[in-house]
C-alpha cells in the first residue's frame, strides 16, 4: 500500500480490525483523493467498504442497519469510514451508481472476501448507460460548490473532472478508471495537471481567482464529453444480467444461514 504513509497504513489497519469484529467485509477500497490520483500529505482516508448481513438477522422482526459510518482523527490522521450491505450495494450498481461500483470494480482494494472474485465479472456485465445519470449528477453537485465558494478550491474543480472522465471512460470503453491523470491527455484535458499539481499541494490549496471563468470553461467541456460518451456508449441502456445477480446474492445469503447454522 505504498500510497499511505506508514502512519496512515497504520490507523488504517487499526480501523478496519475494529470494524471487522461488527461485521463481514466482502471489499474494502481506499476511494477519495488517494484512488484519484491527487491525494496531498493531509488528504483523509477514504475507505467505502460493502458488507455482508448474516441472513439470521435479516429475518427477524428488527431489520438491521443498510449501513455504518465513522469519522474520526486517530493519530493525526482523519478516517472516513463507509460500509453498505450488499444487497444495498448491488440494487446500487444495478441502478448505475458509481459509488459502489468503484467499490467492487475499484483500483485500490485494502480488503477483500473470497466471494469478490465471483461477483467481479457480474458487475461487469451489469454495467449499463443508467450511470450517466450518476457520474453527471455528483459532478454537478461539485461543480455548484466550485462556483458558490469564495476562492477557487483545485480539489472542487478536479473532483468535477474526475467524476466526468471517469464517467465518460466508463461509458465508452466498459472500463472503470479512477485515477484521473491516467485519462487527462486521451480525452484533452492535460492542463489539468496544473490542477493535480496544485491539489498535490494540499487538501485546501486554491487556484488564482482570476483563472476562475476559465476552469468553469473546463468544467463545461468535461460535462459536455460526458453527455456524448452517453449517445455514445458501448454499455446497453438497461443492465443485461439483474437474475443472475439476484442468483448471486441468495447463494451467499444460503451460505451465511449455512455458516450460522
Amino acid at each position: 500500500m505504498s500510497l499511505l504513509t506508514q502512519a496512515q497504513e497504520a490507523v488504517a489497519w487499526r480501523v478496519l480490525d475494529e470494524e471487522e469484529r461488527r461485521r463481514r467485509h466482502l471489499v474494502v477500497s481506499l476511494s477519495g483523493a488517494h484512488a484519484y490520483g491527487f491525494p496531498s500529505p493531509d488528504s483523509d482516508l477514504d475507505l467505502k467498504a460493502i458488507h455482508i448481513e448474516p441472513t439470521t438477522r435479516l429475518l427477524g422482526l428488527s431489520a438491521p442497519a443498510q449501513s455504518a459510518s465513522r469519522m474520526e482523527i486517530i493519530d493525526g490522521v482523519e478516517i472516513d469510514y463507509t460500509s453498505n450491505e450488499l444487497q444495498q450495494a448491488l440494487a446500487g450498481i444495478l441502478g448505475g451508481n458509481g459509488n459502489y461500483i468503484e467499490r467492487v470494480l475499484g483500483a485500490i482494494p485494502l480488503r477483500v472476501a473470497p466471494e469478490l472474485e465471483a461477483l467481479r465479472p457480474l458487475v461487469r456485465r451489469s454495467l449499463s448507460r443508467r450511470a450517466h445519470r450518476h457520474y453527471h449528477g455528483f459532478a454537478t453537485g461539485q461543480l455548484r460548490e466550485f462556483e458558490s465558494a469564495p476562492d477557487a478550491p483545485a480539489k472542487k474543480i478536479l473532483y468535477v473532472i474526475r467524476t466526468a472522465l471517469t464517467g465518460t471512460h466508463l461509458l465508452l470503453t466498459g472500463e472503470l478508471v479512477t485515477d484521473v491523470t491516467q485519462l487527462l491527455e486521451q480525452y484533452g484535458f492535460a492542463q489539468a495537471r496544473e490542477l493535480v499539481e496544485a491539489k498535490r499541494a494540499g487538501e485546501r490549496v486554491s487556484l488564482d481567482t482570476a483563472r476562475k471563468t476559465d476552469w468553469l470553461k473546463t468544467a463545461a467541456r468535461a460535462f459536455d464529453i460526458l453527455d456524448d460518451a452517453h449517445s455514445r456508449s458501448i454499455l446497453p441502456p438497461e443492465p443485461a444480467n439483474r437474475d443472475e445477480l439476484e442468483a448471486w446474492l441468495i447463494e451467499q445469503r444460503t451460505r451465511e444461514w449455512r455458516r450460522s447454522g
